[in-house]
């Protein structure tokens, strides 16, 4: 058998033939009751003494049809493309990791350790037959086992580890149960390759279990609990460590810890008193854990419920939300072992798993609903590679260590939130009004008013949003929050979401780090504040941003806020135009503004917006 990636597969093979039985004879009747005992059920004799044996011993056995076989038994890994049909009549396409057990070396007779093939079963009209008592490799076998989807007694045994030296005894009582009850003979010769490597014994200072346990272990406990589990005990000097040869049924001690949890388990856990730490003093919370304390309370105040979605898709989801071909949201990191093979993606927006939850509330009857969720994405970037795989025997290097941190794709911390059917409850006290774009702005001001951080809307079209009633939402200086507004009516359509459904998704970490404290705290005003409002005619294009960006600039230092109040489009201006309405606060560190200075700032924000969006001061 040739090792795969340098793990052999098998170890230790045992054969052993027996010769001109009588498979019509029954299983006796005391191993028929106690194969029923033990859960299994009866089905012939070659079957019935293998697994008794297994079931006594602990060592699985598989019996072949001796003239099934045309050559020699050779255990080898499967090839490409290879085939077998095992016991259960399933046609099963092979792995080239699954270990084999071969006629010949070409043709399948089994999955070793799993389940054999049906080529090669035992009937009723075999009369010699072959019985194989092995030691496989517990992962080998434990990857076959879940990859086919196939578990069995002796895989669930050579999962947990099998004696090794166990297989000729179990093969020989095997032999002598087949002898006596179905009147063969067993052949003389005995195969048994057995390619084990000799087990080096541990150093183990008998001291290690009082200082990790924190009981005191006397060493003569120590030594006698050693040998009542089977070790080897030896004191090569007196005081001195202790050298341990671990038995050949215990494959899981391999070090000093491992004894030491065999003294506490056999001395009884309940003896190990327990003490919890004392908690140091902290810091209390970071910037970024109350700002997403300050979000959750923010949200749920106006009225939005948070939910909690996977955060695994499809690629098909973004097609429904309508993303461009060249859209980087589009390039998604694949998942070596998705969950699902129908979501095996890591998502790039928070949006393309929520909606689902949106969706599904709604076909559950809820009609007004107002959900929210802060999660991670993950963003590969297009440069990036693979991330080296250092080996386990030693710390990796700092370059392989900076690889590894460099192929990591940034995964930064979204929240998005989607809201449906009323906003505003209707009654006796009048109608209700449904939930529009402006309702999914006003939840990143609100956001961002309870950050303290000064944010800008502007015109946007961006997928998913309808492209007339998207808004860009950023900062002062120009770095993108997040986008929010109404959902293009064909990805309401393609998600199964009720018409006009609003949307908005925001990059968190952007507003954390813009709301991080002032090194100094700014200066309190306590002047009084001055009031002006404008009417400014624009062309019916023309954005309410703009106009505000525009007003902005032109007011200077001394405009504390503004707002837009008024929308009016009728009569009373062109066609083709509209009217917007501001309102603006003024207000000075070190004195109260005068009518004069106000009507100033005033006029020198109409004239900046007239400057850059033809704005007409309104005069009716």
């Amino acid at each position: 058998e040739a090792p795969l990636g340098g793990r052999a597969g098998c170890d230790r093979y045992v054969a052993r033939v027996v010769r001109g039985l009588d498979m019509e004879r029954p299983s006796p009747r005391w191993m028929a009751k106690r194969l029923t005992e033990a859960g299994m059920r009866p089905i012939s004799l070659a079957v019935d003494v293998t697994n008794y044996v297994m079931l006594a011993l602990g060592q699985p056995l598989h019996a072949f049809d001796v003239s099934t076989l045309s050559g020699e038994i050779v255990v080898r890994r499967a090839r490409e493309a290879e085939r077998l049909t095992t016991l259960d009549d399933v046609d099963r396409e092979l792995d080239v990791e699954d270990l084999l057990i071969t006629d010949g070396g070409e043709v399948p007779l089994a999955i070793a350790g799993v389940m054999g093939g049906e080529t090669s079963e035992v009937t009723a009209r075999t009369t010699d037959v072959l019985i194989e008592a092995a030691h496989f490799d517990p992962t080998s076998i434990a990857r076959s086992s879940r990859r086919h989807r196939l578990t069995t007694e002796a895989s669930k045994r050579y999962e947990r580890g099998v004696d090794p030296a166990l297989a000729d005894a179990a093969a020989q009582l095997a032999v002598e149960l087949l002898v006596e009850h179905g009147g063969g003979v067993a052949d003389d010769g005995v195969t048994d390759v057995d390619r084990r490597s000799a087990r080096q014994p541990v150093s183990f200072d008998p001291t290690l279990p009082s200082t990790l346990v924190g009981l005191a272990y006397p060493r003569e406990e120590v030594i006698e609990v050693l040998r009542e589990i089977g070790c080897q005990v030896d004191e090569p000097q007196p005081g001195g460590p202790l050298t341990v040869q671990p038995p050949s049924w215990r494959p899981d001690l391999v070090n000093g810890p491992d004894f030491v949890e065999e003294v506490a388990r056999l001395r009884g856990y309940d003896q190990i008193p327990s003490v919890l730490p004392q908690a140091p003093g902290g810091r209390g919370l970071t910037h970024g854990q109350r700002v997403r304390r300050i979000a959750a309370n923010t949200l749920a105040s106006i009225g939005l419920v948070e939910v909690l979605s996977y955060p695994f898709t499809s690629a098909g989801v973004h097609d429904q939300l309508g993303l461009e071909a060249d859209d980087p949201r589009r390039r998604a990191v694949r998942l070596a072992n998705p969950l699902s093979e129908e979501a095996p993606f890591l998502r790039t927006s928070v949006l393309s798993t929520m909606l689902e939850t949106l969706r599904r509330n709604v076909s559950r009857g809820h009609k007004d609903v107002a959900i929210c969720e802060v999660g991670l994405v993950t963003l590969p970037e297009e440069s990036a590679g693979p991330a080296p795989v250092p080996a386990v025997t030693a710390r990796p290097d700092d370059d392989t260590l900076a690889a590894i941190e460099a192929a990591v794709p940034p995964q930064p911390r979204h929240l998005a939130y989607a809201m449906t059917g009323e906003r505003e409850r209707g009654g006796w006290w009048g109608q209700g009004r449904l939930a529009d774009w402006s309702d999914a702005v006003e939840v990143v001001r609100s956001l961002a008013d309870a950050l303290a951080v000064e944010v800008v809307v502007s015109a946007a079209d961006r997928a998913p949003w309808h492209p007339g009633r998207c808004a860009r939402i950023t900062l002062s200086d120009g770095t993108v929050v997040g986008h929010a507004g109404e959902l293009h009516p064909k990805v309401v359509q393609a998600m199964g979401l009720p018409g006009r459904t609003v949307a908005g998704e925001i990059d968190l970490d952007v507003l954390t780090r813009a709301s991080e404290p002032a090194v100094a705290a700014g200066s309190i005003w306590t002047h009084p504040v001055a009031h002006s409002d404008v009417a400014l005619v624009v062309a019916a294009d023309v954005t309410a941003g703009d106009v505000e960006a525009a007003l902005r600039s032109g007011a200077g230092e001394l405009l504390e806020s503004l707002s837009l109040f008024d929308v009016y489009v009728g009569d009373q201006v062109d066609e083709g135009h509209k009217s917007l309405a501001y309102h603006l606060v003024f207000r000075a560190p070190d004195r109260t503004l005068k009518t004069h200075e106000v009507n100033q700032l005033r006029d020198r924000a109409v004239a900046a917006a007239a400057a850059a969006t033809g704005a007409v001061l309104r005069s009716t």
